[in-house]
């Protein structure tokens, strides 16, 4: 194992090329995730009620349940590149079809197929990065893999917030041309990644029996899931909150930019800091400040506490989520990476199925109690986390 990198420098350049395309083109394809976040808004401009909207946003989440169980799947088996090409092309095709649809049913159908086909990437994506470098370079490639998103993100809904001004169908076109760019980036330029022979291959009964004796994996999973369901207000309720207090769209768009700016300027030296000790306490603190953020919201309907709850909520996810995925990394045994990196998508999912409609209904009966649910989440998810970090110093 190579020594771990003593500066931020260092181990940037530590990293190999093909991280650098893989982080070009999951910028260009973050950039263009125009639709997902203004699904809500889209689909009560359309006249249709917020808990219909909500339902829409968990069918989503249903795509995702069942992306993250067949893309660790096929990342393991079929391959890393070929799992992202399928996804890409799919994606577009999808989010096409779904700018014409005018019937609620037939939007719920197109929101899971959508679900399905952006996401049933992450877990080869994932697994890619993980087999591309050492364990001891994990943490950073993470972190930058996350700024590469999130650098997206921070221009994304932005732009994503003028173009639903004026007319909402730019937002799934955009989309689509995205994952065809980021396809295509993955066609010429990345490589196929870990390949497992057939003996190594390991079905699903077995990758099942694995995963649900690792006591310390499920921990991090239900303390993921409730921390989950927090993230999952930033595309759903959030939104109305803000519109609740008179503010226009473009508002709900720059607040949601902050969060990816901060994380561009900030999450790669903070990952620096916060790898220096143990990760379990880590991703604790990172989790209360995600709920204590959140929780902010109920303080009153301003920009600035909108931007201050955004800023306390995205240090706990700097803080958190890069020494999380390396985390599951290294819990992974290398044969079972994708599905490691599924299940643990699996659990965010799962928080997109239940996190909308949950959200969605707590907020129609009163806003503040969901911001006060939201901090409440953070506070047991990182109790979780912490009584699973005091096991393992005093395991005997």
């Amino acid at each position: 194992m190579n020594p771990l990198p003593t500066s931020l420098l260092q181990s940037l350049k530590s990293l190999p090329g093909s991280v650098w395309v893989l982080y070009a083109g999951t910028f260009i394809n973050r950039l263009g995730t125009f639709v997902v976040p203004f699904l809500a808004l889209y689909l009560v401009d359309r006249g249709y009620s917020a808990t219909q909207a909500g339902f829409a946003v968990s069918a989503y989440g249903v795509g995702h349940l069942f992306a993250s169980a067949i893309g660790g799947h096929l990342a393991d088996t079929l391959g890393r590149r070929k799992t992202i090409l399928i996804s890409m092309a799919a994606s577009a095709v999808t989010m096409l079809a779904f700018s014409q649809a005018s019937h609620f049913g037939t939007m719920l159908v197109l929101a899971i197929l959508a679900g399905l086909t952006t996401e049933v990437y992450r877990p080869a994506s994932s697994a890619l990065l993980t087999d591309l470098v050492d364990p001891s370079e994990r943490v950073t490639a993470f972190a930058g893999y996350r700024i590469a998103i999130n650098a997206g993100f921070g221009i994304g809904p932005a732009i994503a917030g003028w173009m639903a001004e004026r007319n909402f169908t730019w937002l799934f076109v955009g989309d689509a041309i995205t994952s065809l760019i980021f396809g295509l980036i993955t066609f010429f330029a990345l490589p196929a990644g870990l390949r497992l022979s057939e003996a190594q291959k390991i079905g699903w009964r077995e990758s099942v029996r694995v995963i649900g004796r690792d006591t310390r994996f499920l921990r991090l999973l239900s303390a993921s899931f409730l921390v989950g369901l927090i993230f999952m207000q930033m595309n759903t309720t959030f939104g109305l909150e803000v519109e609740r207090h008179g503010h226009p769209k473009t508002v709900f768009g720059w607040v949601l930019s902050w969060n990816g700016i901060l994380i561009v300027l900030c999450e790669l030296p903070l990952t620096m800091w916060s790898r220096r000790f143990p990760t379990l306490w880590m991703m604790a603190l990172g989790y209360l400040l995600c709920g204590l953020g959140f929780g902010m919201n109920a303080l009153g309907g301003t920009t600035a506490v909108y931007l201050a709850a955004m800023t306390v909520f995205t240090f706990g996810e700097m803080i958190s989520l890069p020494v999380g995925a390396a985390y599951v990394a290294e819990l992974a045994p290398t044969e079972l990476r994708g599905r490691y990196m599924g299940a643990n998508g699996l659990t965010w999912a799962s928080a997109l199925i239940v996190g909308p409609s949950l959200g969605m209904a707590l907020f129609a009966w009163s806003p503040n109690a969901l911001w006060i649910a939201s901090a409440a989440c953070g506070i047991i998810a990182a109790g979780i986390l912490a009584d699973g970090a005091r096991r393992a110093v005093f395991k005997p």
